[in-house]
């Protein structure tokens, strides 16, 4: 009889703590299983990680196990495997990634087992009860006539939007009662599989793709390098199909929620399975039951973002990451973990295969498949009738500009929207303008917090810091010399859309944002419109360029982008093709030509010139060449460490330790202490270090042996530092 758990609980320190267990308890103790224990002053949950019979702890300091919350493991072998792999590859306390791999609500203590359904009825004292006696309680009569048409289940008693209030009087004066029924599992779709629509005929390279893909067994990941509008979620589709034949799951990944209502109709009208839907977007318990849905097989199709990729499947078949290259996929708080990175590990450990699909693919996928580490397939001609973009440069030098656009712009605008189009402009920049001026003194309005200017957001009356959240209502004077002439300096997408709809008053506009977006089902709405036609003209920041299709979009402008051909990280290049490239393939993608627009003061940029005229696989196997000769990711493996303190000295001083304890040769180079590309951010002074190695087990093994070192150093405990391993980000 095990008598002390080993458990990892969801804090920074890169341990797991002993605990005692109760002698009622210990026939349900089993690794992977959830306790309450308490911890200092607090009662946390984690997850059962060994068991052991002795414990070499004092008994004065050990604690007990306050409760067992599972009948059964969370996780299965695998994923649990995978967390430990996770853990210790990003360097985190194995509770932090542990408790990533679970849904909130599971976190907090929720039940696991198989959920029951609540079905409201009457008793009989409420079916003998008169109604006139509740003339004065309206609310309450209102869930009797309800009830008396017959039984509710919780979800239609919400529905229907009744009182809570008036249901517990109800079932106080014993004229409502409830049972609990167990649900049966529906794992139907197993047997027979129906299509709801006829699968589209493929060109002969997608059925070359499709062929080789279904002929692999066991693990395999595969690149599915097809260009914008080429047709690569028809080949996800007919590669599901014979999944899901075989009685087996997928999971499919995206990088953004606003792809998800897509995908799902897209799959929904394909397959009459179940799906289920993970995102942030949902609720706790709405996450937990697809969590469930898949855990025990009822969900056929698994659809999320990032933090889905943790969800278990009891028939796993495949995974597949959409626009793999996307940014989004790569945590940025926390444990900074790669949803691909780790994609691709799963599917090593439960053998089956990944695939990966991208028009624009990053360039640590694009090297593992050049190299054979990943199989790789291409997609170079658009499915249909869909026909190549053409593409111009619009050079806006010494050319007046009316709210950011010129005028050759303008004249193409209405020679589409005239023939009955729609038009998309992108602009990465939400807000009215970028910056507050003094037309009078010059004084651009800082925030006070960060090294950033204020954005000015006419329509919520404030200026607000996109760095740190920091608002104010837009000033009346100028915080320099008093002046009251204020203007915006720049355009953003609130001021783009306003000057449009006085320039084209006949065609509507929308704008897509996360100021627009921000309500539940917001975005949904507004690409439903857009599909409609209901919109002519398309304004957008990031949330435009992936992965949508727009049949009546003919043309696509770009306004202001020279920013990103200047950048201090290496990335940048990079991620102005792929913006380019995915932005560009709005455009043409139905029977209707499609024509690009590039508004640019660099019309002569050599990263402009060869992505237009040899296109992004040419650019991006060129990048891989500069990055090899310049030691960079991914021909050299790096770890970023940040540091922030009030004081910037702490945090120099704490990363110059840092620096002296990691080794420098030929094989590791450590680069820094240096400031942050933004110095100074909510307050903090901020710093970096950058670690690199030439192999990738260099890196692990060096920084393992160095971090108990630094965890020690008195300086740690100054300043905020965190690790960033495959860092995406240099900000």
């Amino acid at each position: 009889m095990p008598q002390f758990v080993e458990v990892a609980l969801p804090v920074p320190m890169r341990q797991n703590f002993s605990y005692r267990v109760n002698d009622n308890d210990s026939a349900l103790i089993a690794i992977g299983v959830r306790v309450k224990v308490p911890f200092g002053r607090q009662q946390l949950i984690g997850l059962v990680t060994g068991i052991s019979d002795s414990c070499d702890l004092p008994p004065t300091q050990i604690k007990s196990v306050l409760e067992v919350l599972d009948p059964e493991p969370l996780l299965n072998e695998s994923l649990y495997k995978l967390t430990l792999w996770a853990a210790r590859y990003y360097f985190c306390s194995v509770g932090q990634m542990l408790s990533q791999a679970l849904p909130v609500a599971l976190r907090k203590g929720a039940q696991l087992t198989t959920p029951s359904t609540r079905f409201w009825s009457l008793t009989g004292k409420g079916s003998s009860a008169d109604l006139d006696t509740l003339k004065r309680a309206p609310a309450q009569r209102k869930v009797m006539q309800q009830l008396r048409e017959g039984e509710l289940t919780q979800e239609e008693f919400d529905a229907l939007g009744l009182s809570k209030t008036a249901l517990k009087a109800l079932q106080e004066r014993e004229w409502v009662g409830f049972k609990d029924r167990e649900n049966s599992l529906d794992l139907g779709w197993r047997d027979t599989l129906t299509l709801g629509e006829e699968p589209h005929r493929l060109n002969a390279e997608q059925a070359i793709a499709v062929a080789t893909l279904t002929q692999q067994s066991g693990y395999h990941c595969t690149l599915l390098e097809g260009i914008t509008g080429s047709g690569k979620t028809e080949v996800y589709l007919a590669l599901l199909e014979t999944v899901l034949k075989q009685g087996k799951q997928a999971l499919i990944l995206v990088p953004e929620i606003g792809l998800t209502p897509q995908t799902i109709s897209r799959f929904k009208y394909r397959f009459n399975v179940q799906i289920a839907v993970i995102h942030s977007g949902l609720t706790d318990n709405q996450r937990l039951n697809a969590w469930r849905q898949a855990r025990c097989g009822e969900a056929a199709i698994i659809i999320g973002t990032r933090s889905a990729l943790f969800t278990p499947m009891r028939y796993p078949g495949l995974i597949i990451l959409d626009e793999e290259h996307d940014s989004s996929f790569k945590q940025q708080e926390g444990v900074g973990y790669h949803a691909r990175d780790l994609a691709v590990m799963r599917g090593h450990l439960e053998q089956i295969p990944v695939l990966l699909g991208s028009a624009t693919p990053s360039l640590e996928t694009l090297q593992n498949a050049l190299s054979g580490r990943y199989h790789h397939l291409s997609l170079g001609e658009r499915a249909g009738a869909g026909q190549k973009v053409r593409q111009g440069i619009v050079d806006i030098r010494n050319q007046p500009l009316r709210h950011g656009l010129s005028q050759p712009l303008l004249n193409e605008m209405r020679m589409h929207l005239d023939a009955g189009n729609q038009v998309l402009l992108f602009l990465n920049r939400r807000g009215f303008a970028p910056a507050l001026l003094c037309h009078e003194c010059g004084h651009l309005h800082e925030c006070d917090r960060c090294d950033a200017f204020f954005t000015v957001h006419q329509s919520l009356g404030e200026i607000r810091c996109h760095h740190c959240g920091n608002q104010y209502a837009i000033p009346k004077q100028c915080h320099q010399c008093g002046s009251t002439m204020l203007m915006g300096q720049g355009v953003g997408t609130e001021q783009l859309a306003q000057a449009l709809s006085k320039e084209f008053p006949k065609y509507p506009v929308v704008r897509i944002d996360r100021d627009t977006t921000s309500r539940k089902g917001a975005l949904e709405d507004h690409l439903n419109a857009i599909h409609k036609g209901e919109y002519k003209i398309l304004v957008g920041t990031q949330m435009l360029a992936k992965g949508h299709h727009f049949p009546d979009v003919t043309l696509v402008g770009l306004l202001d982008v020279d920013g990103a051909l200047f950048s201090a990280d290496f990335r940048a290049p990079e991620r102005f093709g792929q913006l380019y490239t995915q932005v560009s393939g709005r455009a043409g993608r139905a029977s209707k030509a499609g024509t690009v627009l590039l508004q640019t003061h660099q019309s002569d940029n050599p990263i402009l010139r060869e992505l237009m005229h040899k296109g992004y696989g040419e650019f991006a196997r060129g990048q891989l060449e500069e990055r090899r000769q310049a030691l960079l990711p991914p021909a050299w493996h790096m770890l970023l460490l940040r540091a922030e303190a009030h004081n910037p000295q702490d945090a120099d001083d704490f990363l110059g330790q840092v620096a002296a304890i990691l080794p420098q040769n030929k094989a590791c180079e450590v680069i820094g202490p240096m400031p942050a590309p933004m110095d100074r951010k909510a307050g903090k002074y901020r710093r970096q270090l950058m670690f690199q190695t030439q192999e990738r087990s260099q890196l692990q093994q060096a920084f393992e042996a160095a971090l108990p070192q630094i965890e020690a150093l008195p300086l740690a405990k100054k300043c905020r530092w965190s690790l960033d391993r495959d860092p995406q980000d240099l900000l």
